[in-house]
């Protein structure tokens, strides 16, 4: 009798490590996901894109896996930051041609000029027609009574990021509403965007 509670003690033990020994390995932890895929996850998370399930249909899925991939997901980094006349930095804040100068420099290595109307005229940038934009494609847009006055990053379906103006921040438009499209100037790529696809052409401008 007063040795069953330790033969009892035993045996649990015994079963206990022999059930150890058979619990199945776990799980493998799950592939990280691949660069572009942060892209994707960003662009959803703001609601620039469709929901997973129709993902791999998405012409913008299959355009911002290509080659702006990088310069887009920096663009989309500063979505908030201020505007500030004159600023080119996530601290100080950034004006127009500032962000793009910015975000083109710390992605994809090219410096553009300064100004906008500058960038617009930068040798080695090719003029794009407004149904080829592809993202990555600088965007222009006469917005202070002068051609080249304003300049953007074009993001895809139909969307630009910029810093708009004073008292605003960094933010993304739609290229079809009735304002940008009166104001377009036209746009210049980047020898590092031209082997993304093209992008599908613009729907007209909404009322």
């Amino acid at each position: 009798m007063t040795r069953r509670p330790r033969l009892l003690s035993i045996a649990c033990l015994a079963l206990a490590t022999a059930a150890a020994t058979a619990a199945p390995a776990p799980a493998p932890a799950a592939p990280t996901a691949a660069p572009a895929d942060a892209v994707l996850e960003l662009l959803q998370q703001r609601g620039l894109l469709p929901t997973r399930a129709h993902q791999d249909a998405s012409d913008v899925v299959r355009q911002v896996r290509e080659t702006a991939s990088e310069l887009v997901m920096q663009a989309m980094n500063f979505l908030g930051v201020p505007y500030r006349l004159g600023g080119s930095s996530a601290e100080q804040g950034f004006d127009c041609s500032g962000f793009t100068r910015y975000v083109f420099e710390h992605s994809i290595g090219l410096v553009l000029p300064r100004r906008a109307h500058e960038q617009a005229t930068q040798a080695g940038l090719a003029p794009v027609a407004r149904n080829e934009l592809k993202p990555g494609d600088l965007v222009f847009f006469n917005t202070m009574r002068r051609a080249f006055s304003h300049v953007g990053i074009y993001i895809g379906d139909g969307r630009f990021i910029h810093a708009p103006a004073s008292g605003g921040e960094v933010r993304v438009e739609d290229m079809r509403a009735a304002y940008w499209t009166r104001r377009f100037n036209g746009a210049r790529r980047a020898p590092a965007v031209e082997a993304a696809p093209a992008a599908p052409a613009l729907a007209p401008a909404r009322p």
